[in-house]
């Protein structure tokens, strides 16, 4: 079967962006190996925030890949009713 012309626009447009990210984590990679260019007597707050902001960016990244945190599919919209048994509750506020 032959792709159509529009097809294979979208499928070199996907393997350009697939080679780019590519390239992207290995020099990440690099980067983390050599402990981001700080050396472990030079390491203050600053380097910690840095690292927590990089952090944060691919822990967003990573969710809507693996449709994880805000990007998780919702199972139901009706909140799950408990099985656990009520029990009434004695002292103030309470009613009887």
């Amino acid at each position: 079967m032959r792709k159509s012309p529009n097809n294979q626009v979208a499928l070199d447009a996907f393997i350009a962006r697939k080679a780019e990210i590519d390239r992207m984590l290995e020099r990440l990679t690099s980067l983390s190996g050599d402990h981001f260019n700080v050396s472990p007597d030079e390491v203050n707050w600053g380097h910690a925030g840095t690292l927590a902001h990089y952090a944060e960016l691919l822990r967003r990244i990573i969710d809507a890949a693996f449709k994880e945190g805000e990007h998780a599919l919702r199972r139901s919209l009706k909140p799950e009713r408990s099985t656990t048994p009520r029990v009434a509750l004695s002292g103030r506020g309470s009613r009887q």
